[in-house]
């Protein structure tokens, strides 16, 4: 079977919020997000708004720093433990081994940006989210394998544009 697509305009900050809220509600340990796009399109506005919404589903607030200069950052939320790695300023796929982060996948909800730097290591069956620019807001674009068909039809049923 095909990857399922699904593309929706993300018209402002707040439909960015709305959409990382609602993925927080439906995804858990042994997850992979895998957040691309350019720099500022939106992926750790994404991943911020995803992770404080576990967060205070557990009645926690945290800050949610970018995890650009510590490369990751885990937080705890009601038994589930999330990872945000930002691997940008990874230099070769060797480099994964010492942040943990195979070690992680699997185990807990893992958002990754730019991972295109994961080379062959990038987990087969996660799931896609490109971050682009569109007029005054942004678009996602999601693809993924079979596990995430369902997800990708509540998703595109729910829309974020309004």
């Amino acid at each position: 079977m095909t990857d399922r697509t699904l593309s929706l305009p993300l018209p402002d900050a707040a439909a960015t919020d709305r959409l990382g809220r609602w993925l927080a509600g439906r995804l858990g340990a042994g997850d992979v997000v895998l957040l691309s796009g350019p720099i500022g399109a939106g992926k750790t506005h994404l991943a911020r708004a995803l992770i404080q919404a576990r967060l205070a589903a557990q009645g926690l607030h945290e800050d949610v720093p970018s995890p650009t200069f510590t490369l990751v950052q885990s937080y705890e939320a009601g038994g589930l433990t999330i990872w945000h790695a930002d691997l940008y300023r990874l230099s070769h796929p060797d480099e994964l081994a010492e942040l943990g982060l195979e070690e992680a996948i699997g185990t807990a909800l893992c958002l990754i940006e730019w991972p295109d730097r994961m080379g062959a290591a990038t987990p087969t069956d996660a799931l896609h989210v490109k971050l682009s620019a569109d007029g005054e807001g942004r678009r996602a674009a999601f693809a993924g394998g079979p596990k995430w068909a369902g997800l990708l039809a509540a998703l595109e049923e729910e829309g974020f544009d309004d």
